[in-house]
């Protein structure tokens, strides 16, 4: 008879495994556990957890990471964590069809109907025809996401509040993903590159990932849009280094995935995948009101899961994409609590009904808003002459870095630009504010002027040099 293993040591497994939402290694589980176990009665016990179906792995071989089932997260969570919760989701103001969304979706998964995609629910949706949102509801938004700007260049809005963007939303859209992460720890990781002791790779290289994403849609606001160029690139930063397949990241998914807890069964057929996929890209793009577009692809992309992972991540990127061209208020995802996002998701998933996802997005939407209103007042109102040189300042701070000039080389460079460049009035001020942001360059801010990392990293070696 075989020997029975002790609960305790099961579940000092569970708990080592609970430490890390986002899935954790062999070698880490190991280092973990405070019993110095042999491998092979280590491997023996994952095992029989998993057998037993009180963990789950992702990935195969040396990409293996095993973490605790959904529901088995919250009975290892503490009650502090679990009240938190609760007081997020009374907060959140739901309508009738919302609730029994949710009590649907409180059942166990035995209980609910399995369901493939029905493409039907994306081929009946009519673009300027068709419509998630009312025409109040979109009037409602845009009054609270528009700012009193004069007519901009796309993305200027969002480049006035790109510091603050860039970590409010890599926190918020990790931290829906599982990512454990603090907002003060997700300050220190974007603006000055420190990551937290006892922390896991994978939820630094997430928040990064998000931080680039960011930069890259507010860098190239005149170009982005819904087409594979700006989703499919969109997909591969977010998943940068993040998937088993590097190969995936940014191609479209050939191979079948299970959504856990979920009776939701996403299209297999690779030709399937692309058509709808195409279709999704295309009604969005002919949308004209800006919050029906966004909330459109954040019901549509994820429901059909076109890439291998990191689908709800994109969709939530991507809802941004208008409200950068729009020089609208962008969306953060402020103060939204995971638990009712997920069931937003999954009522879309399972039942197609959106009116949970449409209650959260309102609700998300005007909480971001109203931060950036705050934001923007602390800021102060843009500076003219900045406004006026943007794209001249843009350029002349790229230069410097892309040619890794040092200070000595860096000054003549500018003196010598502005010389030939500016009027002659706006001469002496144009050098000292191009000169001021080359000293106030960090970690932190540099994707303003479309400087990719591997050069503002060469430029930063030989600038501290001097």
């Amino acid at each position: 008879m075989a020997k029975q293993i002790p609960e305790q040591e099961l579940k000092a497994i569970q708990e080592a495994i609970r430490r890390h939402p986002g899935g954790v290694t062999f070698q880490q589980i190991a280092d973990e556990l405070k019993a110095d176990l042999p491998r092979r009665t280590l491997q023996y016990r994952l095992k029989y957890l998993v057998n037993a179906n009180r963990i789950v792995t992702e990935g195969a071989g040396r990409w293996t990471k095993y973490r605790l089932p959904q529901e088995q997260q919250v009975e290892f969570t503490d009650a502090a964590a679990v009240q938190d919760k609760s007081e997020a989701e009374a907060a959140f103001p739901l309508s009738k069809t919302s609730v029994e969304i949710q009590g649907y979706l409180r059942q166990p998964t035995t209980a609910r109907k399995p369901v493939g995609y029905n493409r039907a629910f994306l081929e009946s949706y009519r673009p300027n025809v068709t419509a998630y949102l009312s025409p109040a509801e979109r009037a409602r938004l845009r009054n609270a996401g528009s700012p009193n700007l004069a007519p901009q260049p796309a993305g200027t809005y969002a480049k006035q509040l790109l510091s603050r963007l860039l970590i409010d939303l890599s926190w918020n859209s990790s931290r829906l993903e599982g990512n454990t992460y603090s907002l003060l720890d997700t300050r220190r990781l974007i603006e000055f590159g420190e990551q937290p002791e006892g922390r896991e790779p994978l939820e630094a290289q997430m928040i990064l990932n998000h931080k680039d994403a960011i930069a890259f849609l507010v860098g190239a606001a005149d170009d982005i849009g819904f087409n594979r160029y700006t989703i499919l690139n969109l997909h591969a930063i977010l998943a940068n280094n993040l998937l088993a397949d590097p190969s995936a990241a940014g191609r479209l998914r050939r191979i079948g995935v299970g959504i856990e807890k979920s009776t939701y069964h996403p299209p297999e057929v690779p030709q399937i995948i692309e058509e709808c996929f195409d279709q999704i890209l295309a009604t969005a793009a002919a949308i004209e009101d800006p919050f029906e577009q966004a909330f459109f692809v954040m019901v549509h992309l994820p429901y059909l899961q076109p890439f291998d992972d990191v689908n709800k991540r994109v969709s939530r990127l991507a809802a941004s994409i208008p409200f950068i061209k729009g020089n609208l208020s962008p969306l953060s995802f402020t103060e939204v609590a995971r638990s009712i996002y997920t069931d937003a998701v999954l009522g879309v998933y399972e039942l197609n009904k959106i009116d949970l996802l449409k209650d959260l997005f309102i609700w998300a939407y005007e909480r971001s808003a109203a931060r950036y209103v705050a934001v923007r007042q602390s800021l102060g109102e843009p500076d003219p002459f900045r406004l006026q040189h943007r794209a001249a300042l843009r350029n002349i701070v790229g230069e410097v870095i892309r040619a890794r000039m040092d200070r000595k080389a860096a000054a003549a460079h500018v003196a010598k630009w502005t010389q030939e460049n500016v009027a002659p009035a706006d001469r002496d001020r144009f050098r000292e504010i191009a000169e001021s942001e080359l000293l106030g360059l960090h970690e932190g801010n540099y994707a303003r002027y479309e400087i990719r990392p591997a050069e503002f990293a060469g430029w930063q070696q030989v600038w501290k040099e001097t």
